[in-house]
């Protein structure tokens, strides 16, 4: 489907609404064809609409479920089996209402389901493709919130953390090789997703809320500049440095023979 001229196929999850529909508008004003991916075929028919006639790129609708397996193997074969597409981002998630406790056990699977599973599959099958031709853009969508427990949003910050983890583990297996990595870490951004998770946007801070057309166009400027891991909203970088780096002193020091001497465990003498 892609033009002489394009930059190559960009395929977005989560592209109905939101951060993903912004992606999907940045990106065709940079040139990219598209392959748009969500539950709501109507609103991602109406997108492909006004993408087409703004911009003149390809824009193909692929309507999917990533919650069931059936439409996220659809999508893996399609990710396996089109060498146009070059870049993709993993942005489909959800957040859910209420606390861990009031939350049910189904409702937590099918979160994970979404913000784990399918981020997990779809980055297996595009890393995959771009290993096998030598080149290709990753980026996963996660949250601040998985790097902040005292949020209390328990289930949607593990997700999210876990989606920084797999960013940082692919690049450490395949970054470089012609493959580039990017996690995207938004903070509060105006979506309709609190809508969906029982919150008004009018009850947000609007000084701590950013507009979804900032925290993209951040997001793609830090994917030029080669960051691993973009976080919009921190003011000075050398904070998340100084937090990488405390982690990894961590490194050398968290497997050993014996525990600690301060939890009292009788260590063997060697003979």
């Amino acid at each position: 489907m892609t033009q002489s001229n394009s930059p190559g196929v960009a395929l977005v999850t989560g592209a109905s609404a939101g951060i993903g529909s912004t992606y999907a508008d940045r990106l065709a004003r940079r040139g990219h064809d598209l392959i748009l991916v969500a539950r709501d075929a109507a609103r991602l028919e109406d997108l492909a609409v006004k993408l087409r006639a703004e911009t003149g790129v390809a824009v193909e609708v692929f309507r999917a479920d990533l919650t069931d397996k059936a439409d996220l193997v659809r999508l893996e074969n399609r990710l396996a089996s089109d060498e146009a597409i070059d870049l993709v981002v993993n942005n489909a998630g959800a957040v859910l209402a209420g606390s861990f406790l009031e939350q049910t056990p189904e409702q937590a699977d099918g979160l994970i389901q979404l913000n784990v599973v399918a981020v997990a599959r779809l980055a297996n099958a595009a890393a995959k493709a771009f290993v096998r031709r030598g080149h290709g853009t990753l980026v996963n969508v996660g949250s601040v919130v998985g790097l902040l427990p005292e949020y209390r949003s328990t289930v949607y910050g593990a997700t999210k953390a876990f989606v920084l983890y797999l960013t940082q583990g692919l690049n450490q297996e395949i970054g470089g090789a012609g493959v580039t990595l990017q996690a995207v870490l938004p903070g509060a951004t105006r979506t309709e997703i609190w809508e969906r998770s029982g919150r008004k946007l009018a009850d947000l801070d609007p000084n701590r809320t950013m507009d979804a057309g900032e925290l993209v166009d951040a997001a793609l400027a830090g994917l030029d500049k080669g960051e691993l891991v973009t976080i919009p909203s921190l003011l000075d970088p050398a904070e998340w440095d100084a937090f990488e780096a405390a982690r990894v002193t961590l490194s050398p020091n968290l497997s050993h023979a014996h525990p600690a001497p301060r939890y009292g465990v009788k260590v063997p003498v060697a003979a």
